[in-house]
């Protein structure tokens, strides 16, 4: 069968539902470079994480049409690719697709008119890896989200009916020494990068991650005096310093502080850590205990879980706790979802997990999204007391500051205990001072009832 060299472009994906552009971080790849399926291309950069995009055929390097450090809008071409593709099979390819979309459009004609088709080629991840675990061509898909997009559901459903193949595709790469490789199926003309496809590969990690360790600023040295140098702005400095600056712009700060007795939940903590470690492999923090006791004191006084929206404030029902988490270079907020739906173990999983990813570079853009509410741990650094910045556009934020002994004063007695201060600062157009004093007081009585009788699961 001939085949003829074929030069496609490829697109910026849409990484997440609210991401409209991207910055070209680092080409990996150069013009002339031969690339594998699967293998990245480049590293782009978004307002918080950094993330590789990944070649969806076999080919060769063409033309970059961004430069690095550029901002590309999604859905506009980055570079070019050369592939080698069958005229047979994309003639056949085609009048397969023309026949799919006419038949397509029969239905949707008769059922709903005209029916909006525009999101129809854009899949998630989640939606790629559904369809390579099943086997599922989403080619042949019907999409009932908006725009013709498809859904998780459409293809679970789709493969319940039978269109999806027997064995996932995961087996079939476990089972590679046993059987020859099979020979790779033609790809289409027309393709778009999709980041979720790099879930298919066995051997590098899924999702979102770094290509190598991030790299300590650019410091230059001024010429002659040498009294001063410069430090490049990182783009999530740059991204930090924006929000920063709007949340201490439009959000009129209040503050507030109270002093917790964790005497009984260091003693609770120190009795059951290490069985918690060695069943469930990660530490079980002080942390978990605080985010237990505020996503409590959140569901008493939800109106702390909120966002101003200039003529109407819009309460969340969910609560999912943004949790700062610092590297050498930047703040990061990974957010715990559902936080009032889990127990202490939960949270003390999940808070391990969520650092872990960060730290790694492996933090990808869901788990950036939805904070209601941030904690922050400040007191792992040994500070007592903290005036910190909203995490715009959220109500507030909480830091944890270090626990520390001294003498305290009960029934008229000296004895020594372990205290910790408790900081809030709270957007004064939404919260007083009462309600976040109450929100406080609750707080700090949920912090205050562990005891060693506590149960963490």
């Amino acid at each position: 069968m001939s085949s003829h060299k074929q030069v496609i472009d490829v697109v910026m994906p849409q990484l997440a539902e609210s991401l409209v552009s991207a910055t070209i971080g680092k080409w990996l790849k150069k013009p002339g470079d031969t690339v594998e399926q699967y293998e990245p291309i480049c590293e782009v950069i978004t307002d918080k994480v950094n993330a590789e995009i990944p070649s969806t055929v076999d080919g060769v390097m063409g033309e970059l049409l961004a430069a690095e450090g550029e901002e590309v809008a999604v859905g506009q071409a980055i570079c070019r690719m050369e592939i080698t593709a069958s005229p047979e099979v994309s003639t056949q390819e085609e009048a397969d697709q023309r026949a799919a979309q006419a038949e397509s459009k029969r239905e949707a004609g008769s059922s709903r008119g005209h029916a909006d088709e525009s999101q129809r080629g854009r899949y998630s991840p989640a939606v790629h890896t559904l369809a390579a675990e099943y086997g599922v061509d989403l080619a042949q898909v019907q999409g009932t989200g908006l725009g013709g997009r498809i859904t998780r559901k459409d293809v679970l459903a789709f493969a319940e009916n039978g269109g999806g193949k027997s064995a996932p595709m995961a087996h079939v790469h476990s089972t590679t020494a046993a059987m020859p490789p099979m020979a790779p199926a033609p790809s289409p003309v027309t393709i778009s990068a999709d980041l979720g496809r790099a879930a298919f590969e066995p051997v590098r990690h899924s999702g979102l991650h770094l290509t190598e360790t991030p790299k300590i600023p650019t410091i230059e040295v001024e010429s002659g005096d040498r009294s001063e140098y410069f430090i490049d702005v990182t783009p999530i400095r740059n991204t930090t310093a924006t929000r920063m600056r709007q949340s201490v712009s439009e959000i009129p700060h209040g503050w507030m502080m109270i002093e917790v007795d964790v005497t009984n939940l260091v003693q609770l903590r120190n009795k059951i850590k290490d069985e918690f470690k060695r069943k469930e492999g990660v530490n079980l923090t002080y942390l978990a205990f605080l985010l237990k006791a505020v996503v409590s004191a959140i569901k008493d006084y939800p109106i702390m879980n909120s966002v101003w929206a200039v003529d109407k404030i819009i309460v969340k029902r969910d609560i999912n706790i943004s949790l700062a988490v610092g590297t050498e270079d930047s703040v990061l907020t990974p957010v715990i979802k559902k936080a009032d739906q889990k127990n202490i173990a939960g949270l003390a999983r999940e808070i391990d997990e969520l650092a872990t990813k960060v730290r790694a570079g492996k933090l990808k853009l869901d788990d950036m999204q939805g904070g209601t509410f941030t904690v922050n741990n400040t007191g792992s650094f040994g500070s007592i007391l903290t005036q910190p910045i909203i995490n715009y556009p959220q109500a507030a934020i909480l830091t944890f500051e270090s626990i520390v002994k001294k003498p305290v004063v009960i029934n008229d007695m000296i004895a020594v205990r372990s205290m910790a201060n408790l900081c809030l600062s709270l957007d004064h157009r939404i919260l007083d001072g009462v309600i976040c004093g109450r929100f406080m007081q609750r707080v700090k009585d949920n912090m205050e009832s562990y005891s060693l009788e506590t149960q963490v699961y």
